[in-house]
């Protein structure tokens, strides 16, 4: 699902002097609804497969130089103690209280452990709107496949060439 973006999205910069708007990237959660999930609750492989995507997208937005990564270690606890995909504008909460523009989140949704899905949302911190959402299927549970589709979405998503860029 790609939902248009709304014209608070990002701001590119005219030079990479020039800073874009503040993002905070929250750490990636995982929706595990697989049996195996079920059986062995949460996989210390998959935890930190969590993790590395988190950071893969955080330098990504950075090195683009269309984003400002805001350190998300004082609300870290907060964000972990809830699930920001249902806590009721929670990531909003948050991230306003950092001083972001942005409160960016991810979630993959585990079926099995051949079908995946990653999903990433933004939303404006001032107002709560969802700016974007989008997502992509894949399929094993490996480092290389999390990866890919982290780095599929951060290509081709959230740095489109003048994706969401104010006119």
């Amino acid at each position: 699902m790609i939902v248009p973006p709304s014209t608070a999205w990002a701001q590119a910069p005219a030079s990479n002097s020039q800073a874009g708007s503040k993002a905070a990237v929250f750490d990636f959660e995982l929706a595990d609804s697989s049996l195996e999930g079920e059986k062995n609750g949460p996989q210390a492989d998959e935890q930190a497969r969590l993790m590395r995507i988190s950071d893969q997208v955080r330098k990504g937005l950075a090195e683009s130089g269309k984003f400002v990564i805001v350190d998300i270690a004082p609300v870290n606890t907060a964000a972990h103690n809830s699930n920001l995909q249902a806590c009721g504008e929670c990531d909003v909460d948050l991230a306003r209280k950092l001083g972001a523009d942005l409160a960016i989140t991810g979630v993959v949704r585990k079926i099995s452990t051949l079908i995946l899905s990653m999903i990433i949302y933004v939303r404006d911190a001032k107002t709560g709107q969802q700016v974007t959402a989008m997502s992509a299927d894949f399929r094993g549970n490996t480092d290389e496949s999390w990866a890919r589709t982290a780095s599929f979405l951060l290509r081709n998503r959230l740095l489109e060439p003048n994706y969401g860029v104010r006119h």
